[in-house]
Protein backbone atom coordinates (compact mmCIF):
# COMPACT_ATOMS: atom_id res chain seq x y z
CA UNK A 1 0.00 0.00 0.00
CA UNK A 2 1.41 3.51 -0.42
CA UNK A 3 1.91 5.56 2.27
CA UNK A 4 -1.66 7.71 2.17
CA UNK A 5 -4.98 7.20 0.37
CA UNK A 6 -7.59 9.19 0.21
CA UNK A 7 -11.17 9.05 -0.45
CA UNK A 8 -14.27 11.82 -0.83
CA UNK A 9 -17.76 11.10 -0.19
CA UNK A 10 -20.84 14.11 -0.98
CA UNK A 11 -24.28 12.63 -0.28
CA UNK A 12 -27.31 13.92 0.88
CA UNK A 13 -28.67 14.16 4.31
CA UNK A 14 -31.27 11.88 4.24
CA UNK A 15 -31.53 9.34 7.30
CA UNK A 16 -30.83 6.73 4.81
CA UNK A 17 -27.54 7.71 3.95
CA UNK A 18 -26.06 7.64 7.64
CA UNK A 19 -25.97 3.76 6.69
CA UNK A 20 -24.58 4.49 3.41
CA UNK A 21 -21.56 6.69 4.69
CA UNK A 22 -20.61 4.25 7.66
CA UNK A 23 -20.25 1.14 5.53
CA UNK A 24 -18.25 3.40 2.71
CA UNK A 25 -16.06 3.93 5.56
CA UNK A 26 -15.52 0.42 6.59
CA UNK A 27 -15.08 -0.75 3.35
CA UNK A 28 -12.01 2.13 2.78
CA UNK A 29 -10.62 1.21 5.84
CA UNK A 30 -10.24 -2.62 5.13
CA UNK A 31 -6.70 -1.33 3.43
CA UNK A 32 -5.64 -1.01 7.29
CA UNK A 33 -6.49 -4.71 8.27
CA UNK A 34 -8.56 -3.68 11.48
CA UNK A 35 -10.21 -5.91 13.85
CA UNK A 36 -14.17 -6.45 13.86
CA UNK A 37 -14.07 -4.45 16.81
CA UNK A 38 -11.78 -1.18 14.87
CA UNK A 39 -14.02 -1.35 12.01
CA UNK A 40 -17.23 -1.43 14.30
CA UNK A 41 -15.91 1.58 16.50
CA UNK A 42 -14.90 3.83 13.07
CA UNK A 43 -18.51 3.15 11.90
CA UNK A 44 -20.19 4.49 15.27
CA UNK A 45 -18.15 7.25 15.34
CA UNK A 46 -19.54 7.72 11.51
CA UNK A 47 -23.09 7.42 12.01
CA UNK A 48 -22.58 9.88 15.05
CA UNK A 49 -20.78 12.31 12.92
CA UNK A 50 -23.67 12.01 10.05
CA UNK A 51 -26.47 11.44 12.58
CA UNK A 52 -25.77 14.79 13.72
CA UNK A 53 -25.27 16.97 11.14
CA UNK A 54 -28.87 15.46 9.70
CA UNK A 55 -30.39 16.21 12.80
CA UNK A 56 -28.76 19.46 14.49
CA UNK A 57 -26.58 20.90 11.57
CA UNK A 58 -29.58 20.68 8.73
CA UNK A 59 -32.52 20.34 11.18
CA UNK A 60 -33.58 17.29 8.61
CA UNK A 61 -33.62 20.07 5.37
CA UNK A 62 -32.14 17.99 2.66
CA UNK A 63 -28.61 19.60 1.96
CA UNK A 64 -24.84 18.06 1.38
CA UNK A 65 -22.97 15.81 3.94
CA UNK A 66 -19.14 15.70 3.19
CA UNK A 67 -16.94 13.00 4.53
CA UNK A 68 -13.44 13.29 3.72
CA UNK A 69 -11.10 9.85 5.02
CA UNK A 70 -7.84 9.93 4.63
CA UNK A 71 -5.36 6.70 5.28
CA UNK A 72 -1.79 7.33 6.68
CA UNK A 73 0.41 4.53 8.02
CA UNK A 74 -1.81 2.78 10.45
CA UNK A 75 -4.69 5.61 11.12
CA UNK A 76 -7.46 6.41 9.36
CA UNK A 77 -8.10 10.59 9.82
CA UNK A 78 -11.75 10.90 9.10
CA UNK A 79 -13.78 14.56 8.66
CA UNK A 80 -17.58 14.84 8.12
CA UNK A 81 -18.19 18.24 7.14
CA UNK A 82 -22.11 20.27 7.18
CA UNK A 83 -22.93 23.72 5.68
CA UNK A 84 -25.97 23.58 8.00
CA UNK A 85 -26.81 26.04 11.50
CA UNK A 86 -23.45 25.42 12.89
CA UNK A 87 -22.84 24.84 16.85
CA UNK A 88 -23.19 28.18 19.07
CA UNK A 89 -20.87 27.03 22.07
CA UNK A 90 -19.33 23.68 21.08
CA UNK A 91 -17.51 23.32 24.19
CA UNK A 92 -21.05 22.82 25.77
CA UNK A 93 -22.15 20.52 23.14
CA UNK A 94 -19.52 18.28 23.70
CA UNK A 95 -20.86 17.71 26.69
CA UNK A 96 -22.46 14.28 27.58
CA UNK A 97 -25.91 14.93 27.63
CA UNK A 98 -26.44 18.38 26.40
CA UNK A 99 -28.94 18.26 23.64
CA UNK A 100 -30.52 21.21 21.69
CA UNK A 101 -33.53 18.48 20.99
CA UNK A 102 -34.34 16.87 24.34
CA UNK A 103 -37.14 15.38 22.61
CA UNK A 104 -35.00 12.94 20.80
CA UNK A 105 -34.35 9.47 21.80
CA UNK A 106 -30.64 9.16 22.91
CA UNK A 107 -30.40 12.35 22.40
CA UNK A 108 -27.05 14.49 23.62
CA UNK A 109 -24.34 11.18 23.70
CA UNK A 110 -23.01 11.70 19.95
CA UNK A 111 -19.80 13.93 21.10
CA UNK A 112 -19.63 11.46 23.81
CA UNK A 113 -19.71 7.89 21.15
CA UNK A 114 -16.94 9.71 19.07
CA UNK A 115 -15.20 10.41 21.52
CA UNK A 116 -15.33 6.80 23.06
CA UNK A 117 -14.49 5.14 20.03
CA UNK A 118 -11.97 7.36 18.36
CA UNK A 119 -8.11 8.24 19.42
CA UNK A 120 -8.52 12.04 18.55
CA UNK A 121 -12.29 14.27 17.74
CA UNK A 122 -12.19 18.09 17.32
CA UNK A 123 -14.87 20.20 15.99
CA UNK A 124 -14.76 23.16 14.42
CA UNK A 125 -18.22 25.34 13.79
CA UNK A 126 -19.47 28.55 13.02
CA UNK A 127 -22.98 29.51 13.76
CA UNK A 128 -24.74 29.79 10.02
CA UNK A 129 -21.86 28.34 8.36
CA UNK A 130 -21.52 24.75 9.20
CA UNK A 131 -19.54 22.21 11.50
CA UNK A 132 -16.38 20.26 10.79
CA UNK A 133 -15.91 17.32 12.75
CA UNK A 134 -12.33 15.79 12.55
CA UNK A 135 -11.46 12.27 13.93
CA UNK A 136 -8.96 9.62 13.63
CA UNK A 137 -8.05 6.24 14.52
CA UNK A 138 -4.93 4.47 15.07
CA UNK A 139 -5.64 0.61 13.63
CA UNK A 140 -3.94 -1.96 14.47
CA UNK A 141 -2.83 -1.15 18.51
CA UNK A 142 -1.88 -3.83 20.37
CA UNK A 143 -1.55 -5.93 17.23
CA UNK A 144 2.30 -5.59 16.39
CA UNK A 145 3.32 -6.62 20.23
CA UNK A 146 1.30 -9.93 19.81
CA UNK A 147 2.70 -10.53 16.10
CA UNK A 148 6.14 -9.89 17.00
CA UNK A 149 5.72 -12.24 20.26
CA UNK A 150 3.66 -14.93 18.62
CA UNK A 151 6.53 -15.44 15.78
Amino acid sequence: MRDTNEMELVFDSISVNEGFARVAVAAFMTQLNPTLEEVADVKTAVSEAVTNAIIHGYEKEVKKIRIHCQLKEQVIYIEVEDYGKGIENVKQAMEPMYTSKPELERSGMGFSFMEAFMDEISVVSEPGKGTLVKMQRKIGKGRELWTTQSL
